[in-house]
């Protein structure tokens, strides 16, 4: 059935098409729209993200290149650099969010797994900042001469799938980022010290959640109860209250509190939590996979496009990060879904330089097997390649 069909469009098959249509409805999104709907709008910046488009000219040249291929790769008609620039200037990026959040959630009931073994999911939250030309980008005031635009994820540790992410300004402080946080009792919060705020961590505790937080050096407190025979590596695992006279007033109640040898890193982490429950080791191990989010951040920026932006207005900005969050969780489904045993980033790399190609999804993935190391070679010793 797909053979006729093109790579790009067999990716879009995964989509829904009709929860994205409801969503254009209830925003009215495609009103007195004839040609260039939402819906051709959000395939054409996919495509750009799946194909590595640097600006708006260099996608507009992908696209005019097939021009021929547009309809039956969901472009619409046809589509002009100033369409494009206009839609992403005045259409509503509301439309395109809550679309990326359907897909996350499908994504992550397909990769959904229990690596830690806990009752509640496992979430690790930071944000990474995006400098922005300030003459251009004039909404983005950083600093004095710099411009920047911060991109707050929360990160599903054991799907590998951002469960939350919201676009601010660079001025805006982390932890003013936790509000915005959609919390689920039961689960459990990872965070850098950079989010200490323990009026914040209350109110996680507040709702039954739980958290894992790295101490600040300055902490005051004293020790209401501590453990004496601890595992290797834990030098200390203790109850404490916080004696200071504001944090003492945000956070009235006991923490606990774990300090952890590193013979990796040669250093000691302090480690604060409300976990009770968990063991040190347990609570050491879940702060050492916050550094996923870090991963995943840096992935982003190389194999997805969040540092060049095809629009200089706020809500163009808004609309390419979340088309490149519905591009990675696409590949993501695609790759559960059909079962594929290649990495992400294969996946990617193949998908760049094949959109426009009628081979069939699970073809183009599937690696040759080879039995006998001589079976790549003629009898001549030249290598053969086999495609």
């Amino acid at each position: 059935m797909n053979k006729e069909k093109y790579v790009f469009a067999q990716l879009v098959e995964f989509l829904n098409n009709d929860k994205f249509r409801r969503i254009v409805a209830k925003y009215q999104g495609d009103k007195y729209v004839k040609h260039f709907t939402c819906w051709n709008h959000l395939l054409v910046l996919m495509y750009g993200q799946l194909c590595n488009r640097e600006s708006l000219r260099d996608l507009i040249c992908a696209t005019d290149a097939h021009h021929n291929k547009c309809y039956h790769l969901g472009f619409g008609k046809n589509v002009s650099k100033t369409n494009l620039a206009y839609a992403n200037q005045v259409r509503d990026c509301h439309i395109f969010e809550e679309f990326a959040y359907h897909v996350v959630e499908e994504a992550r009931r397909l990769r959904v797994t229990k690596i830690f073994a806990l009752d509640g999911h496992v979430y690790a939250f930071d944000s990474t900042t995006i400098d922005l030309c300030l003459s251009v980008f004039w909404w983005a005031a950083f600093r004095k001469h710099k411009g920047g635009v911060k991109v707050h994820n929360l990160y599903d540790v054991e799907t590998q799938i951002p469960a939350f992410f919201l676009v601010t300004a660079a001025s805006v402080h982390d932890v003013n980022a936790m509000d915005a946080i959609p919390y689920e009792t039961g689960a459990y919060y990872i965070f850098d010290r950079a989010y200490d705020d323990y009026k914040r961590l209350f109110h996680i505790h507040l709702i039954g959640a739980f958290f894992v937080i790295r101490a600040k050096d300055n902490i005051r407190y004293k020790i209401t109860k501590w453990k004496r025979r601890m595992p290797k590596n834990v030098r200390t695992d203790a109850r404490i209250r916080l004696t200071g006279y504001a944090s003492s007033k945000r956070y009235p109640e006991e923490l606990r509190m774990v300090r952890y040898w590193d013979e990796d890193q040669e250093r000691e982490f302090v480690f604060l939590t409300n976990a009770m429950s968990l063991s040190a080791l347990e609570i050491a191990n879940l702060y050492r996979n916050r550094w996923q989010v870090e991963l995943f951040f840096k992935w982003l920026k190389q194999h997805l496009k969040i540092k060049k932006f095809w629009g200089t207005t706020e809500n163009a900005v808004k609309i390419q990060v979340y088309a490149a969050m519905t591009a990675y969780c696409l590949v993501a489904i695609v790759q559960q879904k059909l079962n594929l045993d290649v990495s992400t980033y294969e996946m990617l790399q193949k998908l760049s330089v094949t959109l426009t190609e009628k081979t069939p999804l699970r073809e183009l993935f599937d690696k040759p097997k080879i039995s006998n190391v001589k079976d790549q070679f003629a009898d001549n010793g030249q290598l053969i390649l086999k495609f």
